[in-house]
C-alpha cells in the first residue's frame, strides 16, 4: 500500500531554472506543457478532454507494471469523473443536482457527493469570513467558486485509486499535481504574471500541491461580493497555491472578491499561500 505524501512545494531559484525547461505553465499563451518521453519503467500519457464548461488537460507518469491497458482504464475513468461532475453538479444545468437543490427538490444528504460539495462550500464561508458565499449568488445556491477544482480533486482520486500516482491535472489556470513527472524528478511548474506576462514567471517545484485561480479567463461579472450582491471589481486576478484545490479554487475566488483584505487568511501558518494578488 503507498501512503499518500503530505503536500511540498519548493521555490527554487529562478536564475538556477531557467536553463530547465518548465513541464508546466500557467497563465502563459506558450505551449503550456512540454512533452517528455517517460522513464524506463514508466508509461506518460497526455490527455485532453472538454466538457461543455470546462477544458482539462491530464499527464500520468504511470508504473509499467498497470499496463497499458490498465493505464487506458484508469485514464477513462478520471475522464469520466470530470464528465460526470459537469453533468450532474453544473449550476446552469437546470436538471443538475446543485438546480434541483436550489429549488428545494431535494436535501443536501439525498447524495454524498453533494452533501460533500455543501460541506465544502459552508466551510470555505466560514474560512474567508463570508467572502466565498455559495449562498450569496444571484439565483441560490451555486457551488461554482469551487466546483472546478472539486471536480479535478475528484478525478485526481480515480487515477490513485487505479494505482496512478505520479500525474498532473490541468483546468485553465488551475492545477493539481501528484508525485514525480516522467523525467523523474518534481513537477516544473511556470506560474506566468495574469496581467504582465513579459514578466519572469513564478517558478514552483512540486510533488503535491494545487495552483487556483481566479479572474484571468478575461470573463468579467462571474465574481460577485457577497456582502452586497454587486460584481466584484477591485482584482485583476488572484491567484493561490496550497494542498487541495477545491481549498485553492475556493480562496482565490474569495480573494478575487475580497481584495487586499483577504491576504489575512494566508497567515499564522497556513498551508495556503496567495501567489497573485493584483488591484483593477
Amino acid at each position: 500500500m503507498r501512503i499518500d505524501e503530505q503536500p511540498r512545494t519548493r521555490w527554487p531559484d529562478t536564475s538556477a531554472f531557467r536553463a530547465r525547461r518548465p513541464d508546466l505553465r500557467l497563465g502563459s499563451r506558450r505551449q503550456r506543457i512540454d512533452p517528455a518521453g517517460a522513464a524506463e519503467g514508466r508509461i506518460a500519457v497526455q490527455h485532453t478532454v472538454r466538457t461543455p464548461t470546462a477544458e482539462y488537460t491530464l499527464l500520468l507518469n504511470a508504473p509499467e507494471w498497470l499496463g497499458r491497458r490498465g493505464v487506458g482504464d484508469a485514464l477513462r475513468d478520471s475522464v469520466a469523473e470530470l464528465r460526470a461532475v459537469d453533468l450532474t453538479y453544473g449550476p446552469n444545468r437546470p436538471e443538475s443536482l446543485t438546480s434541483m437543490l436550489r429549488r428545494g427538490e431535494i436535501s443536501p444528504d439525498s447524495y454524498p457527493p453533494l452533501a460533500d460539495l455543501v460541506d465544502r462550500c459552508t466551510a470555505m464561508r466560514a474560512a474567508t469570513d463570508g467572502w466565498f458565499d455559495a449562498w450569496a449568488v444571484p439565483g441560490g445556491f451555486d457551488p461554482g467558486g469551487l466546483l472546478g477544482g472539486w471536480a479535478v480533486e475528484r478525478a485526481a482520486a480515480r487515477l490513485r485509486a487505479a494505482g496512478i500516482h505520479d500525474y498532473a491535472v490541468l483546468a485553465g489556470a488551475d492545477l493539481v499535481v501528484r508525485g514525480h513527472a516522467p523525467h523523474g524528478g518534481p513537477w516544473r511548474v511556470a506560474v506566468h504574471h495574469p496581467t504582465t506576462p513579459e514578466r519572469a514567471p513564478l517558478v514552483l517545484e512540486m510533488t503535491a500541491g494545487a495552483v487556483g485561480t481566479s479572474g484571468v479567463t478575461g470573463r468579467q461579472g462571474h465574481v460577485v461580493d457577497p456582502h452586497t450582491g454587486a460584481v466584484a471589481d477591485q482584482m485583476v486576478a488572484a491567484t493561490v497555491v496550497g494542498p487541495d484545490l477545491t481549498v485553492a479554487d475556493a480562496y482565490a475566488t474569495a480573494l478575487y472578491a475580497a481584495g487586499p483584505t483577504g491576504l489575512a487568511w494566508f497567515r499564522g501558518g497556513s498551508d495556503y499561500r496567495a501567489l497573485f494578488a493584483h488591484r483593477r
